[in-house]
């Protein structure tokens, strides 16, 4: 008996513990929203540039005017606001149902660590912006953004890594298929991200 019960407290330590050291609230359906946001930002995209008669799977290297970068920062600011939005409504419900706070030392430390890589990776693509070097833009941003998984996952679960590592490899990859980055950035952000999520959501539901 007094067996059962040291391992029930050891148990519980292990949770406290835990849950003061990590963020362990993010939701996997808010990855899920994410990466259908994406996809259809994706597929938004591919029609903008046939009505600008860019023929997109011919994998050219094509030029693209001001109006229609601006067009496409636009596109990705909006994408990114209903991810980001979509994350803290769905980690908020799962947080609120759990008792935990949403916001601690811990999401501090979090949102850190996840900002700098994000931060140096949005100076990089500005400036590949400025210099026109359009088709190394979906690359980068899926490297940085992989690079910022991998060093936030110290801070909440452990599968982050995962997802981090392969948007990392994906990005890698892509360098090498320049003109093809609108489709590996939906693979990135939208498959990846989908997948990802519906593991999450069973496995801490």
């Amino acid at each position: 008996m007094d067996s059962k019960n040291y391992h029930e407290d050891l148990s519980h330590i292990r949770s406290m513990m835990e849950r003061s050291s990590r963020f362990i609230s993010l939701s996997g359906l808010s990855g899920v929203v994410a990466g259908l946001t994406a996809i259809i930002g994706a597929v938004y995209v591919y029609f903008v540039f046939q009505r600008e008669g860019i023929s997109y799977l011919d994998g050219d290297r094509n030029i693209l005017g001001p109006a229609l970068v601006k067009e496409l920062v636009m596109i990705g600011f909006v994408i990114l606001v209903v991810a980001i939005l979509s994350g803290y409504i769905f980690t908020a419900h799962k947080s609120k149902k759990k008792g935990l706070k949403i916001w601690d030392a811990t999401t501090k430390r979090l949102l850190i660590t996840f900002a700098v890589p994000l931060i140096a990776g949005g100076i990089f693509c500005l400036a590949l912006l400025y210099h026109h070097l359009f088709v190394f833009i979906a690359p980068a941003t899926l490297i940085f953004y992989g690079l910022a998984l991998v060093a936030a996952e110290r801070y909440t679960l452990t599968d982050v890594k995962y997802l981090g590592y392969l948007e990392i490899v994906l990005g890698l990859i892509s360098l090498f298929f320049l003109g093809w980055g609108l489709l590996f950035w939906a693979i990135g952000f939208g498959v990846l991200h989908i997948v990802y999520g519906l593991i999450m959501h069973k496995k801490y539901k």
